[in-house]
Order: structure tokens, then sequence, then C-alpha cells
């Protein structure tokens, strides 16, 4: 069986490109919606940052949070998948949002 960690990262694959989910919401789709802290803590820890997305997952208020590679890094890729982050470093969920 594998670790939460690991189900946590093999679930942000499935993110599409161009939207983002919140941290709550993947922790609800992991079917642990008390483990937001969890599912942050497994993303701060993904040592895969080229072939696991977790930049897609972002705070609940729509803003960015971080990224192992900083804000700035997070936010080009965001915009280069057609996620447009405003000057306040938010993202219209309403727009990009995903959910499983």
């Amino acid at each position: 069986m594998s670790s939460f960690k690991d189900k946590v990262l093999e679930k942000v694959k499935e993110i599409p490109r161009g939207k983002v989910i919140t941290y709550k919401e993947l922790a609800k789709a992991m079917g642990k919606p008390g483990a937001v802290r969890a599912v942050a803590n497994a993303l701060g820890n993904n040592s895969g940052l080229v072939e696991i997305p977790c930049h897609r997952v972002i705070r609940s208020d729509g803003r960015i949070g971080g990224y192992a590679l900083g804000a700035k890094k997070k936010k080009e890729l965001l915009a280069s998948e057609g996620v447009v982050v405003d000057k306040n470093d938010k993202v219209d969920l309403s727009k990009y949002g995903y959910s499983f």
C-alpha cells in the first residue's frame, strides 16, 4: 500500500493542464477532508517537480501559495498553461478551478 504522500502525488497528476485545485479540495478528493496540512506537506516534499504538477494546487482564497521553486516560478508555470494570476497573486477559482 502506498503512503498518503504517494497517493496525494498520484492524485495531483490527474489535475488537467490549465486548471487548479485548492489544498482543501484535494484533501476532500483524497477522502481526508481534515488533512489539508498533510496534503500541503506532501506537496512540499515533492521531489518530482517536473512530472508531478504540484504548481496546480493553490490556497482556498485563490492565492497561489507556496512552491519549492518559489512563487515567481509557480506563476510562470501557471501562466504557461493559460492560468491567469492577477497582481495580487490570485487565481479566479470560478474560471480555473477544478474538482474531482
